[in-house]
């Protein structure tokens, strides 16, 4: 599998934080309110719901505003959402998947469309870059809970497939299905991981040069800007020398 990429983790930690939160808190609660409508409106019951709950939790989320989420689906005003993703391809050639969650899909593909265009990209067709990426379950512990060792048979045990260990922290990968079940094994030995979900992960990297990545880093701002898109996933990279001119 491709190694974890640190950039991918940094890359959107900077710039307008009290903006970048509140739209956060706001994508966290409408996944929250939509896993509810779906299923029961108990996390224990609802894996899904469960997962969501534990993402907002991780971007320290409220108590209060997870609650009116949840309450929000129960009741007759909840807008219907329709999931859906968009595959394409930025400057370079890097393929990048969008996952969107609205209840205007012409709105939200015309807006998605212009967004790749305005950075040089362009939209391609469902399945067009997601067979370079593997969609898996990732959880996540701080380094504090044990060396890599640790975790790795912690991991083997609980049934995932692979751990990879960098600066940031253990990841640990799994099966799609198997999530939940994974996720609970391994709090029972390292204790509540720092975040659980679904992910898209690439399998390689390309590294970019600063013109390119200033193009991507323009594409992955305009879709993550918009209330629709839940998830922006791509498959470069950006080395040491050109994240210090960015």
């Amino acid at each position: 599998m491709a190694g974890h990429s640190k950039w991918a983790n940094i890359q959107h930690r900077k710039g307008k934080q009290d903006g970048i939160r509140s739209k956060m808190f706001s994508k966290l609660a409408k996944e929250i309110t939509v896993a509810a409508k779906m299923g029961d409106p108990d996390p224990d019951k609802n894996p899904r719901l469960r997962l969501a709950v534990k993402a907002a939790k991780a971007q320290s989320m409220p108590k209060d505003v997870i609650d009116r989420a949840i309450k929000k689906s129960q009741g007759g005003d909840a807008a219907d959402y329709t999931e859906i993703r968009y595959e394409g391809y930025g400057a370079g050639g890097i393929a990048i998947i969008v996952e969107a969650m609205t209840d205007n899909l012409n709105r939200t593909a015309s807006n998605v469309r212009s967004y790749f265009t305005k950075a040089g990209g362009n939209m391609g067709q469902t399945g067009s870059v997601s067979h370079g990426f593997d969609r898996l379950g990732e959880i996540t512990y701080p380094l504090s809970v044990g060396d890599a060792d640790k975790v790795m048979e912690a991991a083997i045990e609980a049934g995932a497939d692979d751990v990879q260990t960098d600066e940031d922290g253990h990841f640990i990968y799994c099966a799609v299905e198997d999530l939940s079940a994974v996720s609970e094994a391994l709090e029972a030995t390292l204790g509540e991981s720092t975040e659980s979900k679904l992910i898209w992960k690439p399998q390689s990297l390309t590294e970019v040069d600063l013109e390119t990545a200033q193009k991507l880093m323009k594409l992955v701002d305009l879709l993550e800007e918009d209330d629709d898109v839940q998830t922006v996933t791509h498959n470069f990279d950006v080395p040491e020398d050109v994240a210090a001119q960015l």
